[in-house]
């Protein structure tokens, strides 16, 4: 790696250690935040006079800052999170079966899907921008189920087919009787939809905001890619393809210094039919490409009930608690 890149990799890390966003970190420097984020991602390079500003800022040498690249940030857990105490979380399965897994192997994919996105962050490809935010949130729940189906051990499988559900297959013995049972017609939907052994679901969302119209009417600026949204946030809720979906960690996820990060979880087991709305269908020339359910208020209560872990500060328990409290039936508090 050359000393630019290890610039724009080190400016980065330190500033995020430090808590400082790109334009935190530009007023103390004297520069502009558009300068400070083109410095991190390696597009341009800074005068002798830059580096010793930022430097000074950082509390750090000019010569440490070209030195070495510095591995990415990565969270802390429990220091980040409110978490709820460790518990046994209920799979039901389609013959009345009930399976469970430790709730912290749903905490510990945390760590894992942020080194995930860290890494891909360090290769100076920022998936935000590349994705857009339409397919982001998938793919934030791609890498959680990625994550938890490392840290879990031979506790789940994925499931063979990318349109099967649920995403993850439980392998405790019965599990994995059916999964060599079915293994050769693993390129098939059906056999794996739902899988007879169990399994969770994984659905992740950023949250809605108001339209720019109606933010500029609050004084408020509508966030765009990599700006935190709970300032902003006035709902959120899950999509599913179909009613089915039980079983569930619902993620709720925010551009935090300005990358993807997980900042709340939730299961539930108690979801019915009738807490997914009706299935919508993509219209002709319409901008859905797929039929999706959307989780209603009586069955985002639930998740909200069944709260895993939640990250402590920027107001996002108090959004979380308001939002639910006072439209849905419940004495829940995180």
């Amino acid at each position: 790696m050359t000393s630019s890149n290890n610039f724009a990799s080190s400016v980065r890390h330190l500033r995020e250690a430090a808590g400082m966003s790109q334009e935190e970190l530009g007023d103390s420097a004297g520069l502009d935040r558009t300068f400070i984020s083109q410095l991190e991602r390696g597009l341009k390079s800074p005068t002798l006079n830059t580096l010793d500003k930022v430097a000074a800022c950082l509390g750090i040498s000019a010569t440490r800052l070209i030195g070495p690249a510095l591995e990415p940030i990565r969270p802390v857990l429990p220091r980040d999170y409110v978490i709820r105490d460790d518990r046994d979380l209920s799979i039901q399965v389609s013959d009345n079966r009930i399976c469970s897994f430790s709730s912290r192997v749903a905490i510990d994919a945390i760590n894992a899907t942020h080194a995930m996105i860290d890494q891909l962050y360090g290769a100076d490809l920022d998936i935000a921008s590349v994705l857009g935010m339409r397919n982001l949130s998938s793919f934030i729940g791609e890498l959680y189920a990625a994550g938890l189906k490392k840290t879990a051990g031979n506790l789940f499988q994925s499931n063979p087919h990318q349109d099967g559900y649920p995403d993850l297959l439980f392998m405790d013995e019965i599990g994995q009787s059916e999964w060599d049972r079915l293994l050769p017609q693993r390129k098939e939907k059906a056999p794996f939809s739902p899988f007879p052994g169990g399994g969770v679901e994984v659905k992740a969302t950023c949250g809605s905001v108001p339209t720019p119209a109606a933010c500029a009417k609050k004084g408020l600026e509508k966030p765009g890619i990599g700006d935190t949204r709970i300032g902003v946030m006035d709902n959120y809720d899950w999509k599913a393809h179909h009613r089915d979906t039980n079983n569930l960690i619902g993620i709720l996820w925010d551009f935090i210094n300005e990358r993807p990060r997980i900042a709340a979880v939730f299961y539930s087991s108690e979801l019915e039919e009738t807490d997914w709305s009706p299935i919508v269908v993509p219209k002709a020339k319409g901008g859905r490409t797929t039929s999706v359910s959307i989780l209603k208020r009586p069955g985002i209560v639930k998740m909200f009930e069944g709260w895993i872990c939640v990250v402590k500060d920027g107001g996002y328990r108090e959004f979380i608690n308001r939002r639910n409290r006072r439209n849905g039936k419940t004495n829940s508090k995180i």
